[in-house]
């Protein structure tokens, strides 16, 4: 299947800093895939060059088979909602309609059915709502727009938890209804890993994991116990990370554990713990730069 986004040696330079440098990923059509990772990371500027509202220093970008750049047909087929959205000086209603006339696939029926959910009122001046309203709006938007290719670059972290879980809900309902290719970007990593079937780490500007999210969970574990015992459980395996506590020690390893493995951890009384997607981020944000192509 030909790839909804694919980018190959893509980099963005700022004054000589590397924003991102030779990036080359595909993501697939119709499937959501999380694109994670710390602050300044380079999650922003990915997205941006994606949605075209951005140049690429170097390499090639298409989207749904074409650059994105000043290309209308592609466009109208995308949707981008930032957390720092600008909206005109327009009523909720005003945004929404607006918004029906640039997306096709526009639902006004669940445009309506999220702005109630939401509780936007929408007679109300964008201007005068709250954080969390505006953020809400972005997200009717973006869902209602039914867009070939959904960004989200963390719209919804101005959301209390309540409306976030409203939100996951809606999300979720409405693809298995409308498949469609969604990338989100955000740092509440564990309240969106039950909705990946994709994960994108990056970092520093450089992709540092890409694999099915089933891959993910459960494939790094923290091994901890005595340090002797944990010498010895390690022999042959190569430690992401350690840290030690008088005679204890904790290691994070990367793969499969199989019932010999867990046999052997068993008898030397140690304890096995899954990291969580979370957990997985910062690990491997952690790693050395040169280890971090290999699980």
């Amino acid at each position: 299947m030909t790839p909804a986004i694919s980018v190959s040696g893509l980099t963005r330079r700022y004054r000589g800093q590397a924003a991102l440098d030779d990036v080359t990923l595909d993501i697939e059509a119709a499937a959501i895939t999380g694109l994670l990772g710390r602050n300044g990371a380079g999650k922003t500027t990915f997205m941006r060059i994606i949605a075209g509202q951005e140049f690429a220093s170097a390499g090639r970008v298409r989207v749904l088979g074409a650059s994105p750049v000043d290309n209308e047909e592609v466009l109208r087929r995308m949707v981008f909602v930032r957390e720092d959205q600008a909206f005109p000086d327009f009523k909720v209603r005003h945004a929404l309609q607006t918004a029906s006339w640039f997306y096709p696939n526009w639902d006004s029926d669940f445009a309506d059915a999220l702005r109630a959910d939401f509780g936007l009122p929408p007679n109300r001046a964008i201007k005068r709502l709250s954080r969390g309203m505006r953020s809400a709006l972005g997200v009717v938007i973006g869902l209602a727009a039914r867009a070939e290719v959904t960004l989200f670059d963390e719209p919804y972290a101005g959301l209390d938890p309540v409306a976030r879980q409203l939100f996951y809900d809606r999300l979720l309902s409405d693809y298995a209804e409308h498949p469609r290719t969604m990338l989100l970007s955000t740092h509440l990593i564990d309240e969106v890993a039950g909705l990946l079937e994709r994960v994108v780490i990056i970092d520093s500007g450089r992709i540092v994991l890409d694999a099915a999210a089933d891959d993910v969970r459960g494939s790094v574990t923290a091994v901890s116990g005595p340090a002797a015992a944990v010498a010895e459980f390690m022999a042959d395996r190569h430690a992401w990370s350690r840290r030690s506590v008088a005679s204890q020690e904790s290691v994070v390893i990367a793969g499969a554990l199989g019932d010999s493995d867990l046999a052997r951890a068993r008898e030397l009384r140690l304890s096995l713990e899954p990291l969580s997607l979370q957990q997985v981020v910062v690990q491997t944000a952690r790693r050395p730069q040169a280890e971090r192509t290999s699980a």
